[in-house]
């Protein structure tokens, strides 16, 4: 640690210092790190650090980015030149079951935050990564467990505390700095302003959680999504349904190399346990049936199991390429068109997700916040691999991905979308009068362009 501190307690760490690389590789979670290099890495200690910080910046002439956990996939935190504030130290929450709120410090993960909740009965919308913090999760609007029948996260967001561009210290909320509040809940990576904690609204613990799934050869993924599409249009909000195309399980087959598959998967939340089972009825009879390669019907799960089977597509160690997008086509005309792509992707590991209905049917859940629903389908193409030597190649698949369903997309996530891959990837993740409101924000909370925006290529 090198030159002045501005009081800061954590650590500060300079370009230069015997520390930096170390710390500048630990400020991501993703294996593959863009080569950008801050001035100066600010770890606070507490939030007391937070205003110092942006103090420091300011006084040193550094413009600032925002780390919470970094689960970022393009790497948005890491920018050339200037300030790096890592916030992993704040992951404390305080929980008032009686009031079903809680209060949640950016750096504590969803998972922890879940496991944190269930022995008293309550619940929240957590990320589907069990590692990703909350604070880029709610920041840019959080899709998570549960989502189609709470809405995204960031609707459960009562206030948040911030630290503005000038240091100093706001609470913003329906009644309180409220265009602050609408831009907390869905800026993502370009809010202009430190958030350091989250007041939340908790739910009913669904302490019945059940999952029907079927795969099948990726050949059959037109007749696959007609019927699943039908079948999901009976499903309840509170079942959470999705497609991936990806490589199969070796709890699939035990064939080398294994084949590409299509698989739906259908996870009720409920109170009981007959409850669940009658959720996902109307996935139980698949006139397709003979032709899977496995199906699992009516299988208790866990939070933690949920989690589990997360982690093994997500895992640490791995080198990751994403993006997304939004569309009013099909998923009948979206998934048929991408199984050449999925077929010849370059890593076994990699997939495409495709939700259904990621967020909610109930728009109204999704009101008075920047987070937008940009479409009626939603797909996420993910590359994971291991050698660097196949960087490029498997870069390049996920812009195959994309190129394949851009013509029919309306718009990006702006929490997954690769933002280095297209300069209007940070504005398409908005609707025009959304976006031209955060430009409008940025300028009013901050004049003097202290922190980022988006990042771009």
């Amino acid at each position: 640690m090198s030159g002045d501190t501005g009081g800061i307690e954590g650590e500060v760490v300079r370009r230069g210092d015997a520390a930096y690389d170390s710390t500048w590789s630990a400020m991501l979670w993703n294996e593959l790190r863009p080569q950008r290099f801050p001035d100066l890495i600010v770890r606070v200690a507490s939030d007391r650090d937070v205003p110092a910080a942006v103090r420091l910046a300011r006084a040193e002439g550094h413009r600032i980015a925002l780390r919470s956990h970094g689960h970022s996939w393009c790497g948005s935190p890491l920018r050339d030149g200037g300030m790096l504030i890592d916030l992993s130290a704040l992951d404390a929450y305080e929980l008032d079951p009686a009031s079903r709120t809680a209060t949640v410090q950016p750096a504590l993960s969803g998972r922890e935050f879940v496991a944190a909740l269930a022995p008293h009965g309550l619940a929240f919308p957590g990320g589907h990564c069990g590692p990703v913090a909350l604070g880029g999760y709610l920041l840019s609007g959080g899709l998570g467990w549960n989502s189609g029948a709470l809405g995204p996260a960031a609707a459960s967001v009562r206030a948040v505390e911030v630290v503005t561009a000038d240091g100093s210290t706001l609470t913003c909320g329906e009644d309180e700095n409220p265009d602050l509040f609408w831009a907390a809940r869905g800026a993502g990576p370009g809010f202009f302003a430190v958030a350091t904690r989250f007041h939340v609204s908790l739910y009913d613990l669904p302490t019945a959680i059940a999952e029907t799934s079927y795969t099948f050869p990726l050949a059959d993924v037109e007749p696959v999504t007609r019927w699943a599409v039908g079948a999901a249009e009976r499903l309840p909000a509170n079942v959470e349904a999705s497609f991936m195309l990806a490589t199969a399980s070796s709890d699939v087959t035990t064939a080398t190399p294994r084949p590409k598959v299509i698989s739906f998967t259908g996870t009720a939340f409920a109170r009981t346990h007959e409850e669940a089972l009658r959720c996902l009825e109307p996935l139980r009879d698949c006139p397709l049936a003979d032709r899977a390669l496995s199906r699992t019907v009516d299988r208790p799960r866990t939070f933690e199991d949920l989690y589990d089977a997360s982690a093994a597509f997500w895992a640490p160690g791995y080198r990751n390429a994403v993006d997304t997008l939004w569309s009013d086509t099909g998923y009948e005309t979206l998934l048929p068109a991408l199984a050449a792509t999925v077929a010849a992707a370059p890593s076994e590991r990699s997939l495409v997700l495709a939700p259904l209905w990621p967020v909610s049917r109930d728009r109204t859940l999704s009101r008075g916040m920047a987070f937008p629903v940009l479409g009626e389908t939603y797909l996420a193409p993910f590359a994971s691999w291991g050698d660097p030597a196949e960087d490029a190649a498997n870069t390049r698949w996920v812009r195959d991905v994309m190129r394949v369903v851009e013509p029919y997309g309306t718009g990006h996530y702006i929490a997954e979308a690769d933002l280095t891959a297209d300069p209007a990837r940070a504005r398409r993740s908005y609707a025009p009068d959304g976006w031209e409101r955060l430009r409008a924000l940025k300028s009013v909370y901050d004049p003097e362009n202290v922190f980022h925006t988006y990042l771009t290529p």
